[in-house]
């Protein structure tokens, strides 16, 4: 297989499980709302490992927000955030290359990312009751949860086969 449909095969196969996550999340009411706990936003530490994961991210969280019935501008922004995120993580991970340090700051960027953006969509979109504090502690949680524990247990599994995996 040459190099350009191993990289496009595995950025559509990061987008397909993300969905596929996201939408078990939504079977039990996690994915949207006012707390969010995102099964598939684990994968945002993807980017650490290789570049091919922010479009795969990014478009797998487009196709999430459209198939959960998610509004215009929560596809858009929430879309966004997940794609600054993913860009930091990747950031992160080479300019520290890819130490310790960097694999425990991988997962900072999308729950900062997602915790500043995602509690205005929440208030001004979707006209939520809450305040703007509020959402961003509840978002905060989720993203902590999916990217914070679930991303760094996925980090660490997928860490010592990355070579054979990416």
């Amino acid at each position: 297989m040459n190099k350009t449909t191993k990289l496009v095969t595995q950025g559509a196969a990061i987008a397909a499980i993300y969905v596929v996550l996201t939408l078990i999340a939504n079977a039990f009411g996690l994915a949207n709302y006012a707390i969010q706990v995102r099964f598939s936003e684990a994968l945002t530490i993807l980017p650490y490992f290789t570049p091919v994961a922010i479009p795969g991210l990014f478009v797998g969280c487009i196709i999430s927000n459209i198939l959960t019935g998610c509004m215009p501008l929560d596809t858009v922004f929430g879309s966004l955030a997940t794609l600054i995120g993913a860009v930091g993580t990747y950031l992160i991970s080479k300019k520290l290359n890819q130490s310790k340090t960097a694999q425990y700051l991988a997962p900072v960027p999308p729950i900062v990312a997602n915790t500043l953006i995602v509690p205005f969509v929440l208030a001004y979109v979707y006209k939520f009751e809450g305040s703007i504090p509020y959402f961003m502690l509840t978002v905060g949680i989720g993203e902590i949860i999916s990217c914070g524990i679930l991303g760094l247990i996925l980090l660490k599994a997928l860490n010592s086969r990355k070579s054979q995996i990416f």
